[in-house]
Order: C-alpha cells, then sequence, then structure tokens
C-alpha cells in the first residue's frame, strides 16, 4: 500500500510540474514574436510527452497488479526460491537456475499469461527490467485478449 501511495503521490507532482511547464510554454506563445512562438511551442512537448509516459507507465502499473491479484486468487504466484547472500542481494547463479525452469515453461505454453507474468518475475530478480516488462506486456496483452506485438 506505501508503494501506492508513493506512486501517486509522485505523479500528483509530476501533474503539478506539466500544468506550470504548459502554462510556460503559452505565456511564450501569447508574447507572439517569431522566437517566443517557437520556443513556446517546444516548451509545450514536453508536457505532452510526460502525460503520455506517465498515463502508460500507470496503464502498465495497474495492468500487473490486477494479474498479480488474480494469479494470488489462484495460488499461482511465484515462490521466493532464490538463494540470497547475507547482505539480501539474489544470487546470480540462483536467478539464472529459476529464469531457465521459467523460460521453458513459457515455450512449452507460448499463449498462456500466467507462464509469461512468471517469466516476468524472472527475469526482473535477474536484474533485466527491459525484458521484465516486455514480458509483463505480453502476459497483460494475452490475458486480456488482445494481440501480442512480437
Amino acid at each position: 500500500m506505501r508503494a501506492k501511495i508513493t506512486y501517486f503521490v509522485l505523479a500528483a507532482v509530476l501533474v503539478v510540474y506539466f500544468l506550470l511547464v504548459g502554462s510556460r510554454g503559452l505565456l511564450l506563445i501569447q508574447h507572439g514574436t517569431v522566437l517566443t512562438v517557437v520556443f513556446g511551442a517546444a516548451v509545450l512537448i514536453l508536457p505532452v510527452i510526460g502525460i503520455w509516459f506517465l498515463w502508460q507507465t500507470t496503464k502498465f502499473a495497474r495492468g500487473a497488479d490486477r494479474l498479480a491479484a488474480e494469479l494470488a486468487a489462484e495460488g499461482g504466484l511465484p515462490e521466493d526460491e532464490l538463494v540470497r547472500t547475507p547482505a539480501g542481494r539474489i544470487d546470480r547463479d540462483s536467478a539464472d537456475a529459476v529464469f531457465a525452469r521459467r523460460r521453458d515453461e513459457t515455450e512449452l505454453t507460448p499463449d498462456d499469461w500466467r507462464a509469461w507474468f512468471r517469466l516476468a518475475v524472472a527475469y526482473h530478480d535477474a536484474r533485466d527490467t527491459p525484458r521484465a516488462r516486455k514480458a509483463m506486456q505480453r502476459a497483460i496483452a494475452l490475458h486480456d485478449g488482445r494481440p501480442v506485438r512480437v
């Protein structure tokens, strides 16, 4: 719950920032010289990109949470079977072994969103965030019945 509150507080701060930047861009455009209009238009692009990125990130997080809740209700969440160092870090060999099992499971059932969800968790544990995100996006698309981009 604490992570959600932090996320919403940071999202609210970002929205306020985007509004302030957008208002400055509009002021520059209203000034009316060629230079200020061009600069104002360029400044307005930043909040548009930021709001789009925030929306996509929020949509992704909600989708992943929805899948996690459904998988938890089924009793299918992956168990934490990773070996950790005394400092609490995940042992790389342990993460690789779990990843290999999850990859094999996904190759056997490529249309199962549950397998892709567990593979995303394994990628995350192996510290491969870009692939973890792609695997989770695929799990969400499969779950929702949307076409999967390869």
